[in-house]
């Protein structure tokens, strides 16, 4: 798969997930679990997609947290000591508009 398509997908990806929490606040996003699990669902996608990237590509746009997102597929993959809901709310409400603005930047 190259760069740009899996770029594509990522940023496609947090949109999904944006659109999925526009209209909600940490309470109600925890108490939705259906909503819960289709974010967390999405963001694993995007740590997997990240993998395939090539080194170069990850190395030469560093200013991404590719390792972070990495990371957080892990976590959540493995389900190590539980999935923390207040740490995916903060990277959905916060971190994934930034990445969105930082991804949309990459694509030619």
């Amino acid at each position: 798969m190259k760069n740009q398509e899996i770029i594509h997908k990522a940023v496609r990806y947090t949109d999904t997930i944006l659109d999925y929490v526009k209209c909600v606040d940490y309470e109600g996003f925890k108490s939705n679990s259906m909503m819960v699990e289709a974010c967390v669902f999405n963001l694993s996608q995007m740590g997997e997609l990240v993998n395939k990237l090539d080194d170069e590509y990850t190395k030469k746009h560093s200013e991404i947290p590719w390792a972070k997102i990495r990371g957080l597929r892990n976590r959540i993959i493995h389900d190590y000591e539980g999935v923390n809901l207040k740490l995916i709310w903060e990277i959905v409400d916060t971190d994934l508009k930034l990445l969105k603005e930082q991804l949309s930047l990459l694509i030619n």
